[in-house]
């Protein structure tokens, strides 16, 4: 029996008007994590951290996912609404096999320091629609989902940490379209000493979605 998606039943419809809505990317990335699983318990994570975490369900089906084990599940979003609503969904699942945080800010940069070398379980669902470069962080909403040129600008200011960012053996997964240039990222990614490979894919209305995982060596 597969685990269950995390309830969002206690954000109400006004709260989406700022936060992102779950959706087909998010259930792609869930899916790709829970085929994992056997994976990941073996890793046996000790700090995960999830980047943009929107509406929180992602980082509350990562506590399923590594239930029984116990780990730090970091979520962070530059979007004050996005971390009151990953608080609220992690409050209101059982996630508590994990001690969980939410942290307002740009991808790692309040805890740089800390982690690097350290995480062992990363994940980002980007804002990774083609947009002009101005329409980027907008709005609240617009930090969820607008990307810029090639939908990368925001996620090209990632790239080149997540290997210092991993610790050994950790685990990257990302979420793209075809746009993004899936294969220049895979490129990109293992010139800085990790294993990349898509391992899902999804049409979703006129998006092609995929989910790209790396691992550390």
């Amino acid at each position: 029996m597969g685990l269950s998606t995390p309830s969002t039943s206690h954000l109400s419809q006004s709260k989406y008007d700022s936060v992102y809505e779950p959706a087909e990317d998010t259930y792609l990335l869930l899916d790709a994590l829970e085929n994992d699983r056997s994976q990941i318990q073996e890793l046996a994570p000790t700090v995960c951290v999830e980047i943009g975490s929107g509406s929180g369900c992602v980082s509350a089906f990562l506590a399923k996912v590594l239930d029984p084990h116990s780990a730090l599940v970091l979520s962070t979003d530059i979007n004050p609404a996005a971390a009151l609503a990953t608080q609220e969904t992690i409050a209101s699942n059982d996630c508590s096999n994990c001690v969980s945080d939410q942290i307002r800010t740009r991808f790692i940069q309040a805890m740089d320091s800390r982690l690097c070398g350290s995480i062992d379980i990363l994940l980002f669902n980007p804002p990774y629609v083609v947009t002009p470069t101005e329409e980027i962080d907008i709005t609240s909403e617009a930090s969820a989902w607008a990307g810029g040129k090639h939908g990368r600008e925001v996620l090209d200011l990632l790239l080149p940490n997540v290997a210092h960012m991993l610790a050994p053996r950790g685990r990257f997964y990302l979420v793209v379209i075809e746009q993004n240039k899936p294969d220049d990222i895979l490129e990109l990614l293992q010139s800085d000493g990790l294993l990349g490979e898509r391992i899902l894919s999804r049409k979703a209305g006129r998006e092609h979605l995929s989910i790209l995982r790396f691992i550390k060596k």
